[in-house]
């Protein structure tokens, strides 16, 4: 008998598996947002999901975003989708029904079918509104990654620019064939520091950028800086979110190894993890009190290093979610090492 129940059930299981299926990638073809270009794949899959004869997603000026099926009549629509807004709520005109789309609380468009049934309609509307939430939540993150971005652009250190040019200017009788490669690292400091190529870049164009900023550090130091830099070349194509390893080694640098007396050192490594990058920033500086790294972490770490690390930990957080923000392991006298740990493949990150 439990045979015949789960042969009995075989179609309802692939009918099951399908809905699914259709569910995930109506999500994934609205991501753009109701007006996006995906919108035209989305109202098919809602057509054979609903076995509708038609299917309309229409924006707040009852204006048909995407059609599946046979087009309604303009005034026939128009109708309908006025009933919809004036009461935000299902109407039915034989052989149409509509049901409003209500994302995060408030009206944002409808959802009309043709020939189906409004017992359907209403959890397919739910779907919809759901996969649109979720579209504006990641266009907010966006946002934000994009205005943290700018900020800490905005911060790049004067102090940094003006010690730079006072070196190179300091070398250019001394020392001219040295002050014109530190002219050029210069140069390809800010191109790369102020560059819109996008929000995020290959962890092999943000070591450069590393190198050519200790560069110019390592002459404001006499050369008693020693660095060390070790990459695995696994990872060094992988996407990380933009200006991120240079902020911590500029960190290391300002306020671990400046006001430290003699040399310094400072070391840059990464490698894989299993599915995870994992780059670490080290330095043999003065250190700080544990307390004082975690409240950096949370925002209140005041003048003193706390709003470069602070706006990158934020942002890996934004991009790849809470569990993947900085780690700072450190002591007072003890230097201070900084771990970033993110995925090496995650949707969306990518610098094409």
């Amino acid at each position: 008998m439990l045979g015949d129940r789960m042969r009995r059930g075989r179609p309802d299981d692939g009918r099951t598996a399908a809905v699914l299926a259709a569910v995930q990638e109506i999500d994934a073809d609205l991501r753009d947002g109701l007006t996006g270009r995906g919108a035209a794949s989305a109202a098919r899959r809602l057509r054979r999901l609903l076995r509708a004869g038609a299917v309309v997603l229409a924006d707040l000026d009852a204006r048909p975003v995407a059609v599946a099926g046979q087009d309604p009549a303009p005034d026939e629509l128009a109708a309908l989708l006025a009933g919809v807004y004036e009461h935000a709520g299902s109407v039915h005109r034989p052989p149409w029904v509509a049901v409003p789309l209500i994302v995060a609380g408030e009206l944002s468009g409808a959802l009309a079918a043709r020939d189906a049934d409004e017992a359907e309609l209403t959890p397919a509307a739910a779907l919809v509104a759901r996969s649109l939430d979720h579209a504006a939540l990641r266009r907010a993150r966006a946002r934000i990654t994009q205005a943290e971005l700018r900020t800490l652009r905005a911060q790049i250190s004067p102090h940094f620019l003006h010690n730079a040019l006072a070196v190179i200017g300091a070398r250019i009788r001394t020392d001219p064939d040295r002050a014109r490669t530190l002219l050029n690292d210069f140069a390809d400091y800010l191109r790369y520091s102020f560059s819109t190529q996008g929000d995020y870049a290959t962890v092999a164009d943000e070591l450069q950028a590393v190198q050519t900023y200790l560069e110019l550090q390592r002459a404001r130091f006499d050369d008693r800086m020693e660095l060390t830099v070790r990459m695995a070349p696994e990872i060094l194509p992988v996407a990380i979110p933009f200006l991120v390893i240079q902020p911590i080694v500029e960190n290391a640098v300002r306020h671990g190894l400046e006001p430290k007396p003699g040399p310094g050192a400072i070391s840059v490594s990464g490698f894989g993890e299993g599915p995870l990058c994992v780059i670490e920033v080290e330095d043999d500086g003065v250190g700080m009190e544990p307390e004082r790294a975690r409240a950096i972490l949370a925002g209140g770490g005041g003048g003193r290093g706390g709003v470069g690390l602070a706006n990158v930990d934020q942002r890996l957080r934004t991009v790849y979610g809470p569990e993947y923000g900085l780690v700072i392991e450190t002591a007072r006298g003890g230097g201070t090492k900084v771990v970033i740990r993110v995925p090496k493949f995650m949707r969306g990150v990518t610098t094409r």
